[in-house]
């Protein structure tokens, strides 16, 4: 994804769908991962708070619209999260981790075949990479609570 300003590294998104008669959590799991939109960089680590007086924050909003108009979704598609914030860190640069939920009643799961995505739970991220899980706890405890 472009970023909007030279002030800051690009974010990541987390997206997810809710299911709200149920609560059944899901996070989209891309080909390069659960980070939309990669390609990510290699190392990566997790900076343990995020949340620090000084950190810019990105707009979360303007960042789920850029995800709707690079998934060719209706504006309103995407739900940002304004209070979830991570970062992931590589060589130096810090790269926010923003999480956005998916507002259709259904998991849109015709939009993650086109991707050759799936959505995927907490429990079948079990068999991805130990960064992507502990940010998925992270963002499964935020949703939650």
């Amino acid at each position: 994804m472009p970023p909007l300003s030279n002030a800051s590294p690009a974010p990541f998104l987390i997206l997810y769908h809710s299911q709200a008669t149920s609560a059944r959590l899901r996070f989209l799991c891309l080909a390069e991962g659960v980070l939309a939109f990669g390609p990510l960089p290699h190392p990566l680590t997790l900076r343990d708070n995020a949340h620090t007086p000084h950190t810019v924050r990105p707009m979360p909003a303007a960042w789920s619209a850029e995800a709707c108009r690079r998934l060719e979704l209706p504006h309103d598609a995407l739900e940002a999260d304004h209070d979830f914030l991570e970062e992931v860190l590589h060589e130096g640069s810090a790269y926010p981790v923003l999480l956005a939920r998916f507002t259709s009643i259904d998991p849109p799961f015709a939009l993650a075949e086109t991707l050759h995505a799936r959505f995927i739970s907490l429990l079948e991220a079990r068999r991805r990479p130990a960064l992507e899980r502990e940010l998925l706890r992270r963002a499964y405890t935020h949703i939650l609570g």
